[in-house]
C-alpha cells in the first residue's frame, strides 16, 4: 500500500505484492544476468555474439599493447623478434609529437605556456574563480602565451615553421574556440536582427561558409590570400589557416546559437521590454543566458569538432599532431610502427575530446539546477 498527501486530502494506492521491484540483494547476479542479458532468445544471441567478439579481440589486443610490448626508453629501434607494441617509437619521438622542430635549448618555453594553460583549464573545471574573470582570463590569455612561445618582449624569436604537433593542434583549437564562440553570438543576434543591411550581411556570411568544406577555406586562407593583400604586406601561414578556422568555426556556432534563440518565449521578451528595460540589456540579461543553457550539448559538440579539425592543416603545409604522427611514421630509421604511432595519435585525440565532452556534462548539470 503507497499513501499520497498533500495539504487537503491523502490518498491511498494498493499495489499488488507481484508489481513490487524486489531488493537487490534477493535478485543476485544470475537473476540480473538473466533479466538484462539472456531475457530473450535475441538478447541471448546478441550477448553470447558480444562474448565471442571480445574473446576473439580483447586478449590479443592487451597482449600487443601490453604484455608483449618492448617498453625500452632506449634510442635502438626494437628488436624484430619482439611480437609486440614498440613503444620505445613512441618514446624516442614524444618531443617532436609534441613540439613539432621546436628548438631544444628553448623547450622550457612552450612547457611553462602548457602549465599555464593547465592551471586555467583547472581554475575552469573546479569553478575556482567567478564566471566573468574566468572569461576574461581565456580571452587575454593567448596574448602572452603566443608571446612566450614566439618569441619578442625580449625572447628571441621562433620561426613558427618549427611550431607542430600536439602544441600546435592544441593552439589551434583553443584560439579558435575562444575566438568563434562570441563571433558566432554576434552573427546569431545579427542575423535575427531588424536591420536589414546587418541581417543580410550576417546570413551571407553564415551561408557562404557552411556552403564550402572547412579544406577549401584552408586553401583560401594559405593560397588566395595572399594573393588579394596590399603590396608589401604580407601575413604567416599560421595565422591565415587561424583566421579561417575562426571564420568556419563562428559560422556554424551562429546556427547553433540561433536554434536556442528561437527557443526562448517570446512572452518573455515582451516582458522585460514592458518593465522598461532596453533591447539590448533584454537580450544580455535574459535571452542570451537561457539560449546558451539550451545549446550548451551542441557547443561542445561543436568544440569538440573543432579541435579535430585543426588535423587537416596538414594539408596547406602545417605539421600538426597528426601530420608529426605520420612524419615521425616515415623515419627511415623507424619504420614498420605506423600502429604504435597511431594508436598513441588516437588515444590522445581520445583523452582531449572525452576530457570536453565530460566538461559540458558538468555545465548541464551545473545550470540545470
Amino acid at each position: 500500500m503507497t499513501i499520497l498527501s498533500d495539504a487537503n486530502r491523502e490518498v491511498f494506492i494498493f499495489q499488488p505484492m507481484h508489481d513490487l521491484p524486489a531488493p537487490l540483494e534477493s535478485v543476485g547476479i544470475i537473476g540480473w544476468l538473466r533479466e538484462n542479458l539472456f531475457s530473450s532468445k535475441v538478447n541471448s544471441l546478441l550477448t553470447m555474439a558480444a562474448l565471442l567478439f571480445l574473446w576473439k579481440t580483447v586478449p590479443p589486443l592487451i597482449s600487443w599493447a601490453v604484455t608483449d610490448a618492448t617498453w625500452s626508453f632506449s634510442p635502438d629501434p626494437c628488436s624484430i623478434e619482439k611480437t609486440g607494441a614498440c613503444w620505445t617509437f613512441i618514446f624516442v619521438k614524444f618531443r617532436v609529437l609534441m613540439l613539432g622542430l621546436y628548438p631544444e635549448q628553448f623547450i622550457w618555453r612552450p612547457v611553462l605556456a602548457f602549465a599555464i594553460f593547465l592551471l586555467v583549464c583547472g581554475l575552469t573545471v573546479f569553478r575556482l574563480l567567478r564566471a566573468r574573470f574566468l572569461i576574461a582570463l581565456w580571452f587575454f590569455l593567448p596574448l602572452p602565451l603566443f608571446f612566450l612561445i614566439n618569441g619578442g618582449m625580449g625572447l628571441e624569436t621562433v620561426d613558427q615553421s618549427l611550431w607542430g604537433g600536439l602544441m600546435l593542434s592544441i593552439g589551434l583549437a583553443a584560439i579558435g574556440i575562444i575566438m568563434s564562440i562570441p563571433l558566432g553570438i554576434l552573427l546569431a543576434l545579427a542575423r535575427r536582427s531588424n536591420m536589414v543591411l546587418v541581417k543580410t550581411l550576417s546570413i551571407g556570411i553564415i551561408e557562404s561558409i557552411r556552403g564550402v568544406p572547412l579544406i577549401t577555406i584552408l586553401f583560401m586562407a594559405s593560397v588566395m590570400m595572399p594573393i588579394f593583400l596590399p603590396q608589401g604586406m604580407n601575413i604567416n601561414n599560421l595565422l591565415r589557416v587561424q583566421i579561417g578556422i575562426i571564420l568556419f568555426s563562428s559560422a556554424y556556432i551562429a546556427e547553433v546559437v540561433r536554434g536556442g534563440l528561437q527557443a526562448i518565449p517570446k512572452g518573455q521578451i515582451e516582458a522585460a521590454i514592458s518593465l522598461g528595460l532596453k533591447s539590448w540589456t533584454v537580450t544580455c540579461f535574459v535571452v542570451l543566458p537561457q539560449a546558451l543553457r539550451h545549446v550548451i550539448p551542441s557547443l561542445i559538440g561543436r568544440c569538440v569538432a573543432l579541435f579535430k579539425d585543426t588535423s587537416l592543416v596538414i594539408i596547406v603545409g602545417l605539421l600538426d599532431f597528426l601530420g608529426m604522427i605520420k612524419a615521425s611514421a616515415q623515419d627511415p630509421e623507424w619504420l614498420g610502427y605506423d600502429a604504435e604511432a597511431y594508436v598513441f595519435c588516437a588515444l590522445i585525440y581520445w583523452i582531449i575530446c572525452f576530457s570536453m565532452s565530460q566538461y559540458g556534462k558538468s555545465i548541464e548539470r551545473h545550470n540545470r539546477w
